[in-house]
């Protein structure tokens, strides 16, 4: 096992180490996000031929510049990679050359592609795995979660190697540096609109005030959660904010009678939930949230028959061109297009829906080049009917 790092004088010895070594740098993080409000990573495990596997505990080091320049030029290697690389870029560690084991396996079109399964289909190694829900935010480290997280990236370097001859071997080693290009330069996702919407078992609030009451409760809470940064169902379950926007409390003792509440947090934050709702109740009509939640993009496609019946056929052609060609190609069908594009394609398509349309409309939707290349004659056909 190699030492935890958690010095810059420590960390400057392990950089000069990864710059000395030669290939690609496998690279993995550990965050809490059950236990905490950010994503930030509070683990950076790293492994490249010549120098070893390197962890660093990023918390106590305030200037990573040793590692950001170790880390600028090789090719890094990630498992899934879109969810590492915001806590890295939180830290300004960024790659300039991305290769991403769990995107090559589908890509290769393998059922199972955990990191867990496709180092042992491909590798005959069986990694453990019952240390990845853990707070990686406690201090110490316990041992055993050191010896779990240095696995992670103890074959990466290995499985990188085998993947890029499947990939080779099925003729797509380009579409993968596309999509390897894809994630590197996709950025954060657009954040979401009205998120409280999300909360669970909002099924069960009816009308426009409960909702409110829904909206004021969760955004209270969310503002504690992020000063606290604790998780959000930390501070309290969304089984209380349900409760709260159906039974609408006054008082402490109206509070304390629902279940949800009397745990540490509800109890210990009373007089906020309070100021929330009785903040709701204060809120004009016009003010209140819709009891039809927002539209962004095309309803959802069950629904599809009875709004617009052409667009629920067009929809059935386009799925099935893209699972035809998936099937050709041996892979899965939402790796080919993203379903999201297809479905906005059948629900809105072009007034001419010829070849050179639907080119156009995929690229402006993200489609890359080799995705275009396959699906847009087909798709067109499909918009035609």
């Amino acid at each position: 096992m190699p030492p935890l790092i958690q010095s810059s004088a420590d960390l400057a010895e392990a950089a000069a180490r990864l710059e000395a070594g030669s290939g690609p740098i496998a690279i993995d993080t550990e965050r809490a996000s059950g236990f905490r409000y950010s994503g930030r990573a509070y683990l950076i495990q790293l492994r490249r031929e010549g120098a070893g596997t390197v962890l660093v505990d990023p918390i106590p080091i305030e200037d990573l510049t040793p590692l950001r320049r170790a880390l600028s030029g090789p090719e890094w290697i990630l498992h899934a990679a879109s969810q590492d690389l915001p806590c890295l870029e939180e830290l300004d560690l960024r790659p300039t050359r991305l290769f991403d084991t769990e995107l090559a396996a589908r890509l290769c079109n393998f059922e199972k592609v955990g990191l867990a399964s496709i180092t042992e289909q491909l590798l005959g190694f069986r990694l453990e795995k019952q240390h990845s829900a853990a707070d990686w935010s406690s201090r110490p480290l316990p041992h055993d979660w050191l010896v779990y997280a240095a696995l992670d990236v103890e074959l990466l370097v290995e499985l990188r190697d085998r993947l890029a001859a499947e990939l080779d071997e099925q003729g797509k080693t380009a579409w993968a540096e596309a999509e390897f290009e894809h994630v590197r330069t996709a950025g954060p996702p657009k954040p979401r609109k009205e998120p409280w919407r999300r909360t669970s078992g909002i099924h069960k609030v009816r009308g426009a005030k409960a909702l409110g009451r829904v909206r004021a409760v969760w955004e209270a809470r969310d503002d504690l959660a992020r000063k606290l940064d604790r998780a959000p169902g930390k501070v309290l379950p969304d089984a209380a904010i349900v409760e709260s926007a159906t039974a609408d409390p006054t008082d402490f003792a109206e509070l304390m009678g629902l279940p949800g509440f009397r745990r540490r947090g509800g109890r210990a934050n009373a007089r906020l939930w309070l100021a929330a709702l009785a903040e709701a109740r204060t809120v004009p009509s016009e003010d209140l949230p819709s009891t039809t939640p927002p539209q962004d993009g095309p309803p959802a496609t069950h629904r599809w028959a009875d709004r617009d019946p052409v667009a629920a056929e067009r929809l059935a052609a386009a799925r099935e061109a893209v699972a035809e060609v998936a099937q050709k190609h041996h892979l899965p069908a939402e790796n080919l297009i993203a379903p999201a594009l297809v479905r906005g394609l059948a629900w809105e398509p072009p007034k001419q829906a010829s070849e050179p349309r639907v080119r156009e409309v995929l690229a402006e939707g993200g489609a890359r080049e080799w995705q275009i290349e396959l699906l847009a004659q087909r798709l067109a056909k499909a918009l035609e009917g």
